[in-house]
């Protein structure tokens, strides 16, 4: 079996992009790194078209598996687009990964099928203060719409906090950068359960819990891991966020909200080394399963 797994060129030798060669080999499959901006689309009228890898004509395989989550440019879209369009699985899907992709188009998508998440507006520059503390209370989150590991995920414990966090975005922001501003689940303050989601089953969750202090409980940020028994309500709010989004393969983050719980994230293309480290649950065999089981299902189609 011959699969690619498409992340960009500087990631190439990441944790997980090593573990899946690893267990790729374990395995017998063959896969391949590959970097969307090597590729080359070549569309014409009442065919399907021609894909190009540096420049030469690739034996098509048969599954592409996205690596690249937030940071998914248009190009890259369009050519998981193409290879769609040449019968290819491609997991994630490029429409998935679109809403994916997008703090706010998640969180949209999430309330229009009553999935619980905290209260979230889009920002508007010049931010209207008086308007936020209408229909926020400090703590409040800011948060870029895109973007992955906490980075760039501010606590704003107060007005005077949040006059000046506003100040700086103002004028140094990218204006093709948009945040978010969302409610501050005070429950969950330093914690939250990680689900990783392959294929509409939920194959394990971990605890994440923040440095003493910190607000954020990324592993990526320091945060300490732990394993976390699944139980059906968390189980039931993985899955089904995942599945409305269209993901195949998905990190959801979870927040205690008192008794009960909210989704905070969907992550398209989620990091795992401290959820194997947690739960010793091999996640690329989870994956190279599941793909294995598709192959076969379209196969047999």
């Amino acid at each position: 079996m011959k699969i690619w797994l498409i992340d960009k060129n500087k990631n190439f030798e990441s944790h997980e992009n090593t573990r899946f060669r690893d267990e790729a080999e374990k395995m017998g499959i063959e896969l391949r790194m590959v970097a969307p901006e090597k590729f080359d689309i070549v569309i014409a009228g009442g065919e399907e078209g021609r894909i190009l890898y540096e420049g030469n004509c690739e034996d098509q395989v048969k599954c592409s598996v996205t690596r690249l989550g937030s940071g998914t440019t248009y190009f890259a879209l369009a050519t998981l687009r193409h290879l769609e369009n040449l019968g290819i699985l491609v997991l994630n899907s490029s429409d998935s990964i679109e809403i994916g992709r997008d703090k706010l188009a998640t969180m949209q998508v999430l309330a229009t099928n009553r999935i619980p998440i905290p209260k979230t507006m889009l920002a508007k520059f010049p931010l209207d203060i008086d308007l936020l503390e209408q229909e926020f209370s400090y703590p409040v989150i800011i948060k870029p719409v895109s973007g992955s590991k906490g980075r760039g995920i501010f606590l704003c414990e107060n007005k005077i906090q949040m006059t000046d966090l506003i100040e700086l975005i103002e004028v140094s922001i990218d204006p093709k950068v948009n945040v978010i501003i969302q409610e501050f689940i005070s429950t969950s303050r330093g914690k939250d359960i990680r689900v990783i989601v392959v294929g509409g089953r939920a194959i394990g969750a971990m605890l994440r819990s923040a440095k003493e202090g910190k607000f954020k409980a990324n592993y990526s940020a320091g945060g300490s891991v732990a394993p976390y028994e699944l139980n059906e309500a968390v189980e039931w709010l993985a899955v089904e966020s995942v599945r409305v989004i269209g993901l195949d393969i998905a990190g959801v983050d979870i927040l205690f909200d008192g008794d009960s719980y909210k989704v905070c994230e969907v992550n398209c293309a989620p990091g795992f080394k401290g959820f194997e480290e947690a739960t010793e649950i091999n996640v690329p065999q989870e994956i190279f399963q599941y793909i294995h089981l598709r192959l076969k299902g379209i196969l047999k189609a």
